[in-house]
């Protein structure tokens, strides 16, 4: 089913993010985490892609595995970046005969290698131009395009990221999904805004459960995500303490679930680095809101 469909339903639902194994020996214990999660009957399943498509085939082996074992929607993700054409094109090809119809179409992350190489001769530079070619490739994929509720850490401002959101949107994508937040007023800032500029697609909100200490900072550097004081007291007194902090991180990321569905929004995309628990206890927690 396409997510842009599902979307459109008036029903609070909850889907998850998952990643691909790295490399050919992790794959069955990756499959059987995303398995696990799938078990849980999410609204979709979105399958991420290693930088530079090197997990590209394990990509879509455990999209396809979800989609046809546990009947769950899936949405495989799609970078450009430093790919010629006819790579994505090949890629492209196989997410169409795997029977995926929903491509989460990225630029991706500029592997540290090619950091500081003349980018003037990539075939792609932005995401709007794989967007471009999806929609050219078969005008019935549904496409989703990534936002920043905060500003992108390669933005001069957030103007200019809604100017450039804009341009990906008219461009062909059916739908967005934010990156990570932690303070739930940036994101109905961020709605009010896009909303005056004219993106009118729906936008699905990433919650991030911090269950380790360790991860505040990763996450910071990511997505330049503004930390609440109260989130910040939250790590200070419970990130020494694995156990705590887990069951804490839990508690923090389901109230901003709870907020979210209690203020007009029906979808939550949650990021479940793998782990089929904190998905679990995540459902658990909104079992009675979410009729499951």
């Amino acid at each position: 089913m396409k997510i842009s469909r599902l979307l459109q339903q008036n029903t609070l639902s909850i889907s998850f993010e998952v990643f691909p194994p790295k490399t050919e020996t992790a794959f069955e214990s990756v499959k059987t985490a995303t398995e696990e999660i799938a078990r849980l009957g999410p609204a979709f399943m979105s399958v991420t892609y290693g930088a530079g498509g090197g997990t590209s085939k394990y990509t879509l082996d455990i999209a396809e595995n979800i989609r046809e074992t546990y009947g769950v929607p899936t949405l495989a993700h799609l970078t450009c970046v430093s790919s010629t054409r006819e790579t994505v094109k090949a890629r492209i090809a196989d997410i169409k005969a795997a029977g995926i119809e929903n491509v989460m179409a990225l630029r991706g992350d500029i592997p540290k290698e090619l950091e500081n190489a003349d980018r003037s001769g990539w075939a792609y530079h932005h995401a709007v131009e794989l967007v471009r070619e999806l929609k050219e490739a078969d005008p019935t994929l549904c496409i989703g395009g990534a936002c920043y509720p905060e500003v992108h850490p390669e933005s001069a401002g957030q103007k200019e990221d809604i100017r450039y959101l804009k341009e990906k949107v008219d461009a062909g994508c059916d739908f967005l999904t934010t990156q990570m937040f932690f303070d739930n007023n940036l994101l109905y800032s961020f709605l009010y805004k896009i909303r005056e500029a004219g993106i009118t697609v729906p936008v699905v909100p990433g919650i991030m459960p911090i269950t380790k200490g360790n991860q505040v900072e990763r996450a910071v550097k990511l997505s330049g995500s503004f930390m609440p004081r109260r989130f910040v007291s939250l790590v200070d007194r419970f990130g020494s303490d694995p156990a705590a902090m887990k069951q804490a991180g839990i508690a923090y990321a389901t109230d901003q679930i709870i907020d979210l569905y209690a203020n007009g929004i029906t979808n939550v995309h949650v990021y479940t680095m793998n782990n089929p628990d904190v998905a679990e206890k995540i459902m658990e927690n909104l079992s009675d809101i979410l009729g499951k």
